[in-house]
């Protein structure tokens, strides 16, 4: 059921975005309208694929936008919406002021680090990399700056010691959205304090490139093990033998050793490292 004291236009794109949509629909908030990005060429076949996003707005039968660009033309769209708040979830564009500030309230997002720190587009992994104990999830009202508007609800999250990125980062999702179920309504009738974020405390987390996966076997153990455990989904660590990529599969960090268990050689399957040393020269 919509909850109809608030009307919002969500923007997303990946599992993410749809993830979030699910969350707050079991709370009874339903988006007006969904903006999301264009099909695209996916996969090894490149087949043109409909972002997660707006599968799930063509699921729950929510009206949605792909446009190409953020321009005049959509925005005049948008503004005969009318509408409360734009809630934002990993859309993938960047989002022009007077998009930002068109709602009544303004536009949120949800970002997964305890802002100022990790602002960019890889926080989860930057929080793993780094050897961090402790992360969060921070809903803050957007501004025409990256990451960087005033907080309005935050909450801390313990890393476990083995935990990998795409484990802590379901965890978030989830924490993240409930989050935002709790601070709508508060929000949306002005009893929230807003908390500007404290610019000398703020650190960037960079977009990952595949060759940031690349790790040297002799390098710290414990160093090593947080990369593994940060680019476990992409794009995975890997080391050259014999001119061939070798990815890690498995590993442990035991004893502060970086003990390899399996690994998958390029353009063959996955084995035990120690098999692979074996016939390996």
């Amino acid at each position: 059921m919509k909850k109809n004291n608030l009307n919002f236009i969500f923007f997303g794109t990946p599992d993410v975005g749809r993830d979030t949509l699910e969350i707050l629909k079991e709370a009874g908030y339903l988006p007006s309208l969904v903006v999301t990005s264009t099909d695209k060429p996916q996969g090894r076949k490149m087949l043109v694929t409909p972002p997660p996003v707006k599968t799930w707005a063509e699921e729950n039968k929510i009206p949605f936008l792909q446009p190409e660009k953020l321009n005049q033309e959509f925005i005049l769209e948008l503004k005969d919406k009318k509408c409360d708040v734009f809630i934002v979830v990993a859309y993938g564009k960047i989002m022009p002021e007077e998009i930002i500030s068109m709602p009544k309230h303004g536009s949120i997002n949800i970002h997964y680090s305890l802002l100022p720190k990790y602002r960019g587009a890889s926080p989860v992994e930057q929080a793993v990399l780094n050897g961090d104990t402790v992360t969060g999830v921070t809903i803050q009202k957007m501004k025409f700056a990256l990451d960087s508007g005033p907080i309005i609800a935050q909450k801390k999250i313990e890393i476990m010691p083995d935990e990998k990125a795409p484990d802590l980062r379901k965890r978030l999702i989830k924490d993240g959205g409930k989050l935002l179920v709790q601070t709508l309504s508060d929000f949306s009738e002005g009893k929230i304090k807003e908390v500007a974020q404290d610019e000398t405390l703020a650190t960037h987390s960079k977009k990952i490139k595949k060759e940031d996966g690349l790790i040297d076997l002799n390098d710290d153990a414990i160093k090593n093990y947080n990369k593994f455990r940060a680019y476990a989904a992409w794009p995975r660590t890997f080391f050259f033998k014999n001119d061939k990529r070798i990815i890690i599969t498995d590993a442990v960090l035991e004893n502060n050793k970086f003990i390899i268990k399996k690994v998958l050689p390029e353009g063959k399957k996955e084995i035990k490292y120690e098999d692979f040393l074996k016939i390996t020269p």
